[in-house]
C-alpha cells in the first residue's frame, strides 16, 4: 500500500551510537465534518464558486440572450414573410393585438409557444457561463432529470386532469351545454402535431425559469422556502393576461408547483402537471372543446381547477413518501489529505496522547 511520506525531516538525522534513529508516529486524522444537505432552494449554496451577486448575473446573461435570440428570429421572419401576405397579416395579428391573439391559429401558436421555449436554452447556457453551479442542479437534488420520477407524475397528472375534464363535461352536458367535439376542425391535425411537438418544452422552460432559476435566486439569499416559492408568483402570473379569476388560478398552481419542487426536491412533479395540463388544453382546443384564446374566466371554474392541483398535490406527495423520493443534496465527499498528519518521536521518548 502506498504511504504519504511525512511533511518534514527527522529532527536527529545522525543518531549516537547503539542509538535507535527516531521514529514518525502517525496520527489519525480528525473525522471530516460532512457538508449541510440542502433542499432544492438552497442548492446553489452547495458549490465553492457560489457568491450571491452571481445569480443575478445569470439572470442578466439570460435576459440579454433572450433578447438577442428573439431580434435574430425577427430579422429572419422579415426575410421569410418578404412576399407572403399571409405570414404579413398573422404577424400584425400578434404585433397589434398582443392582448387577443388567436392560439388557434397554427401560425401564431407557433410563434407564442417558440418564444417561450427560448428561455430554457438561454437560462441553462447563462448558468454554464457564470459557472456559479453545476447546471444539473436546476433540475434537482440529484443533479438530474429524476426520469422515471418524472414519468410517475406525467401518468398522475393525466389520470387527475382526465377525471377533471370528464366531469367538467358532464355537469356541461346536464346543463344543457352539450358536448360535441369537431374532428372537422381547421387545422385540427396540425394543431395536434404541434401540441405534442412544442407544448412539453414551452412547460418545461418555464419551470426551469420560474422553480428552477428564481427559487434558487432567492433561496440563495434567504433561507425559508416560504420566500423562495411565493417571491417568484407574481413575475409568473404577470405572464398571463387573464382576468382576475384566470390570475387567481395561474397564481395557485404556480403556488403548488413552487411547494412540489421543494417538498420533492426537484421540477419533476412541477413539470409533469404543467406539460400535461397545458398539452390539454390545446389539444382539446384543437377539437373544439375548449376556447384557448379566452382570457375571461369564473368562479365555479376557478374552484374546480384549484381541486383538480390539490388532488394532485396530495397524490404526488404520498407517492413521493411511499418511494422515499430524495428530497435534499447529497453532500460531496471529502477531499484527501495532501499529507499524513503526525508527529516525530525521539529515541527514549514516550509516544504522545492523541
Amino acid at each position: 500500500m502506498n504511504t504519504i511520506p511525512p511533511p518534514q525531516l527527522p529532527p536527529a538525522q545522525n543518531p549516537q551510537p547503539g542509538q535507535h534513529p527516531a521514529q514518525w508516529v502517525p496520527v489519525p486524522p480528525a473525522p471530516p465534518v460532512p457538508a449541510e444537505p440542502l433542499p432544492f432552494h438552497r442548492l446553489a449554496r452547495t458549490y465553492s464558486a457560489y457568491r450571491w451577486w452571481k445569480t443575478p448575473l445569470v439572470g442578466l446573461i439570460a435576459l440579454g440572450l433572450y433578447l438577442g435570440l428573439l431580434l435574430l428570429a425577427a430579422i429572419v421572419f422579415v426575410f421569410v414573410a418578404i412576399g407572403n401576405p399571409e405570414l404579413e397579416s398573422a404577424a400584425d395579428e400578434v404585433m397589434i393585438s398582443i392582448d387577443s391573439i388567436d392560439m388557434s391559429d397554427p401560425f401564431v401558436f407557433v410563434i407564442s409557444m417558440v418564444s417561450l421555449i427560448l428561455m430554457l436554452p438561454v437560462i441553462l447556457l447563462a448558468t454554464r457561463m457564470m459557472n456559479v453551479q453545476k447546471v444539473g442542479s436546476l433540475t434537482s437534488v440529484a443533479g438530474r432529470m429524476r426520469w422515471g420520477w418524472l414519468g410517475l407524475c406525467a401518468l398522475v397528472a393525466l389520470g387527475v386532469l382526465g377525471l377533471s375534464f370528464g366531469i367538467t363535461f358532464v355537469v356541461d352536458a346536464l346543463s344543457g351545454l352539450g358536448f360535441s367535439p369537431d374532428f372537422n376542425a381547421p387545422d385540427m391535425w396540425l394543431l395536434l402535431g404541434l401540441t405534442i411537438l412544442l407544448v412539453p418544452f414551452q412547460a418545461t422552460a418555464e419551470e426551469y425559469v420560474f422553480r428552477g432559476y428564481l427559487m434558487q435566486l432567492v433561496g440563495g439569499w434567504l433561507r425559508h422556502p416560504a420566500f423562495a416559492i411565493l417571491l417568484p408568483i407574481p413575475l409568473f402570473m404577470m405572464g398571463h393576461a387573464y382576468d382576475i379569476y384566470g390570475q387567481l388560478d395561474v397564481g395557485f398552481f404556480a403556488l403548488a408547483a413552487g411547494w412540489l419542487t421543494w417538498r420533492t426536491g426537484g421540477l419533476e412533479a412541477a413539470i409533469a402537471l404543467h406539460v400535461v395540463n397545458n398539452s390539454a388544453i390545446f389539444s382539446l382546443g384543437a377539437i373544439g372543446l375548449v376556447d384557448v384564446s379566452v382570457t375571461e374566466s369564473n368562479l365555479p371554474s376557478l374552484i374546480a381547477s384549484m381541486a383538480t392541483t390539490t388532488v394532485f398535490v396530495l397524490v404526488v406527495v404520498w407517492l413521493a413518501n411511499r418511494r422515499k423520493i430524495q428530497r435534499l443534496s447529497v453532500p460531496p465527499a471529502p477531499a484527501p489529505a495532501i499529507a499524513a498528519p503526525g508527529y516525530w518521536v525521539q529515541p527514549g521518548d514516550a509516544p504522545r496522547q492523541p
